[in-house]
């Protein structure tokens, strides 16, 4: 929600502390050491449940070769597995506080962790190599190549009597210590700076950094200075590159400014910074403490999962896909296989359903040419009021370009490939016809928004009672790695239903999903179902002319929109002009266009459309989903069963349900279907095979023990158990109601 609060918190809670260790493990917190005041510091660890938000003081066991850690400050804390490793700080040698002796320390300690919560103790690993000289105000990251298992720890910078920039290397599994040599220009010289690493790279951020005349730097820097300098280290290669340099200068404030003794996190692909304090040295009551919160897109999001089916009606689809974190919004796009006519012209149509822009905007996302209110910072909220659709305004311009050098003020700096920095207040770069990001990176303050949908539509957990009701948020869904044609037939021969062909009472099978990269596909008519389907007759308002096989390359994919949410309600898509069809599939590297001018089609009953989602962030639009296939519904079935329940019993479970909203005649039966575990499975994940477990005028049933141990457990998305109920009036069976019944894997074994 981009909202801070204040938890309640409680339980042995730590007194206030600086310059701790912090590490974050799973839902659980743990800090160690720091200054509890002036002189005095900490060798305490406490750990901290964010579930419960519980405190407790934990006392590890001390070492069998040695001493615990002193009380320290400026000391690195890093996670790795189930163990944290714990190197250098700066201790205090005199026992009385008031008179501080300090002594930089490189000594190294490792704490091992229980599962969940506690610790086992501490111990002092024997390492070979030369130990890092002492220091405090150092980081220190672990990073482990995919395709080389040994993890490695790195330590850079810090302060021992002058600030440092040197670079060393732990191997965790030989315990060996080295000094990797680097190309590229080393950062300057600092200490209380950040690390993170982000994939292969490590980006070092801000600090303070010698201040010397001629830009020379000394061996006793006296004089020191806050920095906004930015650079990365490849880890894999050991090669610096500058993104910011100190020099820069930043008369827009596109970036974060100076500031030492910030934090800095990653979440995901996304880089958050923090806070921390800016002034010189010689100048502690001008010292300015910073409240803005920054983040850098670091490289295009991950690919969505697969457009997931709630619902469908005869002119319409109600959408999810899991969510990708750390997004903008997403792009969908969806294909017919109705042939669709051009636009001649490029008629101004009425702008469709529209809700309030994420202020995750930044320089991808802007909206013009209304600017949003000129509330100065930190004051501004951008409020988004609940929409089932959260399409993204259609005067939002999405520039999916980017370049591998960062140019500010037109001058040319260091590469820097595919960062893009951006803002959530999207107050910058506006003009009357959208806007083009520049090459330059845009970083400005984040401010809060409301909240945003994360539950998962249509998943129920392992507790006594759940509910799913299709026609609201929280509705039945198709797993995210299968496709779902709605109009399925619940039959026991190979008649000509509305959808699917079940061959026998035990198993229903759904179907593949289209994959890009098949050489051909066919554009058939509307009244044609996807592959091992009927179609009962009904006229069409598309030709019903079969057209020959095209490259899928040459398919036309029309945008659905961008959407804030990962959910959709789709009943319209958008037509691009004549001349610019040959354009028409989207690319990486292509443009998102001016919707406003775009003619709308809607869609057509008993028709197959193909999705295909993409996620947007500040360096563009990413690589699209897998493609799922869904059909709309022929008028006069019934449509689908709502708020499905599950009680859980000691031997079964009870399904229950609501009838159709629109039962479209005399409801006959219903049936409920089982995914079951097969050889088909194995073959193909994406295709699930279901058993009928009911078949009644009833609107429940029970579900054996029997029957549950022949369940599939998909691990699509998280471990779930599948369901599907449909009804059948007088023309036949409509369109099921999917359910994912969450497994917990831990305690439910073959559920």
């Amino acid at each position: 929600t981009n909202q801070w609060f204040l938890p309640a918190v409680r339980g042995d809670i730590p007194p206030g502390c600086a310059a701790h260790g912090f590490v974050c493990d799973g839902t659980r917190i743990l800090v160690f050491g720091g200054m509890v005041e002036y002189g005095r510091y900490s060798n305490d660890l406490y750990e901290l449940q964010a579930s419960r938000w519980l405190w407790k003081k934990v006392k590890p066991q001390a070492p069998s070769n040695g001493s615990p850690p002193c009380p320290r400050l400026g000391h690195s804390f890093s996670l790795y597995g189930n163990k944290c490793y714990l190197f250098g700080g700066l201790a205090n040698e005199s026992e009385d506080s008031n008179n501080n002796v300090p002594r930089y320390l490189n000594d190294f300690y490792e704490l091992e962790l229980q599962h969940g919560s506690g610790v086992v103790g501490w111990s002092i690993p024997v390492t070979k190599g030369i130990l890092p000289s002492p220091r405090e105000s150092h980081t220190a990251i672990v990073y482990c190549r995919k395709d080389v298992g040994s993890p490695k720890m790195y330590i850079f910078g810090g302060m021992c009597g002058c600030r440092l920039n040197d670079l060393w290397e732990l191997d965790i599994e030989t315990m060996t210590w080295s000094r990797p040599e680097t190309k590229g220009t080393v950062p300057l010289p600092r200490s209380l700076h950040t690390a993170n690493v982000i994939g292969n790279k490590m980006y070092v951020f801000g600090g303070w950094v010698p201040q010397s005349a001629g830009g020379e730097i000394s061996a006793h820097d006296g004089e020191w200075k806050c920095t906004g300098s930015f650079s990365y280290l490849n880890l894999d290669t050991t090669e610096w590159i500058g993104l910011i340099s100190d020099c820069q200068e930043d008369k827009s404030n596109l970036f974060p400014g100076p500031r030492a003794g910030h934090c800095a996190v990653a979440v995901g692909t996304r880089l958050y910074i923090w806070s921390g304090r800016d002034g010189y040295r010689k100048a502690w009551n001008n010292q300015v403490c910073c409240k803005d919160l920054w983040y850098l897109d670091t490289e295009k999001p991950l690919a969505p999962s697969q457009v997931q089916l709630i619902r469908a009606t005869t002119n319409s689809f109600q959408l999810k896909w899991d969510e990708v974190p750390t997004v903008e919004g997403y792009l969908l796009q969806l294909h017919a296989d109705s042939p669709v006519p051009p636009v001649a012209g490029i008629p101004v149509t009425g702008v469709p359903e529209t809700s309030v822009l994420s202020s995750q905007g930044g320089c991808s996302l802007h909206q013009s040419p209304q600017p949003l209110p000129s509330i100065p910072y930190p004051e501004l909220k951008v409020d988004h009021p609940s929409q089932t659709n959260n399409v993204i305004p259609n005067n939002v311009q999405v520039s999916l370009s980017s370049s591998s050098l960062l140019k500010v003020e037109g001058k040319e700096k260091v590469a820097a490939p595919e960062n893009k920095i951006t803002q959530e207040a999207m107050k910058n770069h506006r003009d009357a016809t959208g806007f083009k990001e520049s090459n330059a990176p845009s970083l400005l303050p984040v401010c809060t928004s409301s909240a945003q949908t994360s539950a998962n539509v249509g998943e129920l957990h392992d507790l006594d009672k759940q509910t799913v009701n299709p026609d609201a948020s929280v509705s039945s869904t198709i797993s995210s790695a299968q496709t779902m044609v709605t109009q399925q037939a619940v039959k026991t021969e190979s008649s000509s239903t509305n959808g699917a062909v079940v061959k026998d009472e035990t198993s229903l099978t759904t179907f593949n999903s289209k994959s890009e990269a098949a050489e051909t596909a066919y554009i058939m008519p509307s009244t044609r179902a996807s592959t091992g389907q009927t179609n009962d007759s009904h006229s069409s308002k598309t030709p019903q002319k079969p057209m020959a096989p095209v490259k899928a390359r040459d398919r036309r994919w029309y945008d659905v929109g961008i959407f804030k949410n990962n959910s959709a309600v789709v009943s319209q898509f958008y037509l691009l002009p004549e001349e610019t069809l040959n354009i028409s599939n989207k690319t990486e590297g292509a443009d998102v266009p001016d919707y406003r001018l775009l003619k709308k089609q809607d869609l057509f009953p008993g028709t197959v459309y193909r999705f295909r989602v993409a996620a947007i962030n500040g360096c563009g639009v990413g690589p699209f989903s897998k493609i799922s296939e869904f059909k709309t519904c022929i008028p006069g079935f019934p449509g689908a069963p709502s708020t499905v329940k599950i009680t859980k019993s000691v031997d079964c479970i009870h399904l229950s349900w609501e009838p159709p909203a629109s039962p479209s005649g005399n409801i006959l039966e219903y049936s409920a279907y089982l995914a079951i575990r097969s050889t088909q499975l194995q073959e193909n994940p994406s295709q699930l095979v279901f058993m009928r477990i009911y078949c009644g005028l009833k609107t429940s049933c029970v579900v054996t023990a029997a029957q549950l141990s022949n369940a599939h457990v998909d691990y699509t998305s998280r471990p779930a158990i599948v369901f599907r109920i449909s009804a059948k009036n007088e023309r036949g069976y409509g369109p099921a109601t999917q359910v994912r019944w969450l497994q917990d894997m831990k305690t439910s074994g073959s559920k």
